[in-house]
């Protein structure tokens, strides 16, 4: 997900470039001027309260506002980011952005600021008068929206200057450096933070090996609970020495003890362009864990993968596989496997569903040869990375 503010006073090309980088980044537009017309023109609730308050001659609240843009928020659950224009304008609606952000569990990943000298953008106006047909667009009112813009914004950059996410850019140049500097930014950006994937799959659809295999090729750290599990007997620490007492008993491995692994590995990575986990989450619980894991790391799920292979399939291939080196626990015998697939079933489903919910799950098909099944997942995986390349 990549979040931009995008600023610059009255003239200095915004429009311009928010129309590139909308396209560029498959990000939701933000603009509460068109946002405020918007509800105004369908008469909605929000509309109406804000033209009452416009008719008595005073400014759209806040409190509307922040409505507005939770409610176009909530209506693209599936964009690859935002991006605000000209919002927030004040050091109030930098903190009412920080908490939108927040409950989204992103946050602004920088604010570009077009710089355009008061000379620059009075004559840039004046020009677009002669064609506009507006009658506020004179030079008397237009001194007096940048002597606005200056009061009331000039705080907000200075807020995002001291976070360190403010990036100028020279609004003075022709619209194609613009361009060019502004998407050097956003890919910069867009490339600064881990992908996060989760591969999902029934035993026996070649979950593992086709998300070791995106990790090795995408440069991701390979998070497998069963293996880190393994792992951990394997060296003989305390936290093997207990799991390898609750594989002999039968038991589940509880999440007091899987937790902390993840995180270990997740504190450890390096160099890494991120993570695709394989086995985790499987349950609900899980999921909401995981979210709030990647969080804490900066990321959330960039993308959710489902491999599906039919039923019959699956119980073909975890026969044949029960007769080999590469032999599960639960692959000995029809009743284990039925069991296994049924479990997966009950409890990570919903999670799947979830996440369909929250940010869309891509499914691929898991029939064929691994090459052919692993082709389709590269392609999509790889279109996580081309997003912030294309020129």
């Amino acid at each position: 997900m990549l979040n931009i503010a995008l600023f610059g006073p009255p003239g200095a090309g915004k429009g311009t470039q928010s129309e590139f980088l909308v396209d560029q980044y498959n990000l939701c537009y933000i603009s509460t001027g068109d946002l405020l017309r918007k509800e105004l023109k369908a008469e909605s609730k929000l509309g109406k309260e804000a033209r009452d308050i416009i008719a008595s001659g005073g400014l759209v609240s806040d409190e509307i506002i922040v409505q507005i843009l939770e409610k176009t928020i909530a209506e693209h659950p599936h964009a690859n980011g935002f991006l605000f224009d000209g919002f927030p304008r004040t050091r109030i609606q930098a903190y009412i952005l920080e908490g939108l952000m927040t409950k989204l569990n992103t946050s602004l990943d920088c604010l570009v600021n077009l710089e355009v000298p008061e000379a620059e953008s009075v004559r840039r106006l004046l020009e677009r008068a002669k064609t506009s047909g507006r009658s506020d667009d004179n030079e008397s009112v237009i001194r007096n929206r940048l002597k606005e813009y200056d009061e009331k914004t000039l705080p907000v950059l200075d807020f995002y200057q001291k976070k360190g996410l403010r990036m100028d850019v020279d609004g003075t140049q022709t619209v194609e450096e613009v361009r060019e500097d502004v998407s050097r930014i956003a890919r910069e950006q867009y490339n600064k933070r881990p992908v996060s994937l989760v591969v999902f799959g029934y035993p026996g659809s070649g979950r593992g090996s086709q998300a070791k295999a995106l990790a090795e090729e995408f440069g991701l750290e390979f998070m497998a609970t069963g293996r880190m599990l393994d792992e951990e007997i394997a060296a003989g620490t305390p936290v093997g020495k207990q799991v390898q007492s609750l594989y002999e008993n039968g038991q589940l491995v509880p999440d007091e003890i899987v937790i902390p692994l993840i995180e270990r590995r997740l504190e450890n990575a390096k160099n890494v362009r991120g993570f695709i986990f394989k086995g985790f989450p499987r349950t609900l619980v899980q999921s909401y864990i995981l979210d709030g894991l990647l969080k804490k790391y900066g990321c959330s799920a960039s993308m959710v993968i489902e491999i599906e292979v039919p039923v019959l399939e699956l119980m073909e291939r975890l026969d044949r596989r029960s007769r080999t080196d590469a032999c599960m626990p639960y692959d000995n015998g029809t009743e284990k496997i039925v069991r296994r697939l049924r479990e997966h079933e009950i409890k990570t489903v919903p999670v799947i569903q979830k996440y369909g919910e929250l940010h869309g799950v891509t499914k691929i098909d898991g029939t064929g040869s691994f090459e052919e099944v692993y082709v389709r997942c590269a392609a999509e995986v790889r279109t996580l990375f081309q997003v912030g390349e294309r020129s």
